[in-house]
């Protein structure tokens, strides 16, 4: 098998129906369906959706991003084998256990390939929603010079590195640039406080008041359900990234639920449970690529200074990293999702064929 064919490092110039441009972000690609595509695969498949809802292929890829920079390896791999596979697989996992649990929906309608979601619109919530259970990453660095106070919240003195906080934190930020929010910089992921979205509810795109107790009950309850999951393989839950939306049923009923991913090692550190207690830390998540990017050049702060974004584009952009260390991220991210899922990853020979075949046999969906 070829590695470099075996990544799915372009997603976005699949043969998909659509009428509307392919949106692509750092990792997945989004395929808005037709109307009348939409409404056929709604009555066909019998999905719990309104009749006009909007649906859209959703396509993951190997890409791995870190420090604002997409990374390559030698060989012209361009991403991470079996990452979006695994991804999907751990995220898929999570969202089945929410509505088993009776927490709430996901925007996911069916998986067609380990690569692909069929998901339906949602109007987004405009929170980053973070959950932190340990002290560590950029709270420990603000901790570190002396604040106190970390999204409103009051954090006690005499805590360490590393450390388990005394209880769950709920320290949200701002999922995209918002306007006129007094108090709130016009800024992405700006942090932000409960009372700044008690008093600007509507701008964060709440129905009402009520849904923001609604929200967090779903954003800890989905937490200490991943976080019990992840004890019984010997893996701490330490910190992760919730997003959620509104969708409307087939009945008409609009109701808030969990979208984008949950408990990846994308969205989330997770740290060895033995190690841990052993004094060390070893991360399995994208943190652990993000040290050894680190520690692989020998100048660091490109990577940690926003005003060297050039060269830190640059240095992505000329280095390829030895095939090893992809390998290893490889590693991490497909051992953790069969921990997880208790299921073998498979990489596909050549994912994208595969993709194109099933969307045409099975959903009727790509161009000739």
């Amino acid at each position: 098998m070829s590695l470099a064919k075996s990544v799915l490092s372009v997603n976005d110039d699949l043969p998909i129906k659509t009428d509307k441009p392919v949106h692509s972000g750092k990792v997945r690609s989004v395929y808005w369906l037709t109307k009348a595509d939409s409404a056929r695969l709604i009555a066909e498949r019998g999905y719990d959706v309104a009749a006009d809802s909007e649906l859209a292929i959703m396509v993951i890829s190997d890409r791995i991003s870190a420090f604002e920079c997409l990374w390559h390896g030698e060989g012209d791999v361009r991403g991470v084998p079996g990452k979006g596979a695994a991804l999907n697989a751990v995220s898929n996992h999570w969202f089945k256990l929410f509505k088993e649990k009776g927490l709430a929906d996901s925007h996911i309608l069916e998986v067609p390939h380990p690569l692909v979601w069929i998901v339906q619109k949602a109007r987004p919530i405009m929170i980053e929603a973070i959950c932190r259970q340990y002290i560590t990453g950029s709270m420990w660095r603000s901790y570190g010079k002396g604040e106190r106070e970390f999204c409103g919240i009051q954090i006690p003195d005499g805590l360490q590195k590393d450390q388990r906080l005394p209880e769950l934190l709920m320290t949200p930020s701002t999922k995209g640039i918002l306007k006129g929010i007094p108090g709130v910089p016009e800024q992405d992921d700006v942090n932000i406080t409960r009372q700044n979205i008690s008093d600007n509810y509507q701008a964060f795109n709440f129905n009402n008041p009520e849904d923001i107790a609604n929200y967090e009950k779903l954003l800890s309850e989905g937490f200490n359900v991943i976080s019990d999951a992840l004890a019984g393989i010997d893996q701490i839950f330490v910190d992760t990234k919730f997003e959620f939306g509104y969708v409307v049923d087939k009945n008409g009923q609009e109701k808030l639920i969990y979208m984008d991913e949950v408990g990846t090692p994308d969205s989330s550190r997770i740290w060895d449970g033995e190690q841990y207690r052993n004094g060390k830390i070893v991360e399995n998540s994208k943190e652990g690529f993000r040290q050894m990017l680190l520690n692989h050049f020998p100048e660091p702060d490109i990577l940690l200074n926003k005003d060297r974004m050039e060269e830190r584009y640059a240095l992505a952009r000329d280095n390829a990293l030895p095939i090893e260390v992809l390998q290893s991220v490889s590693d991490t991210y497909v051992g953790l999702a069969e921990k997880i899922t208790g299921e073998k990853i498979t990489l596909s020979a050549n994912p994208k064929e595969e993709i194109i075949a099933i969307l045409d046999k099975q959903f009727g969906l790509i161009t000739k």
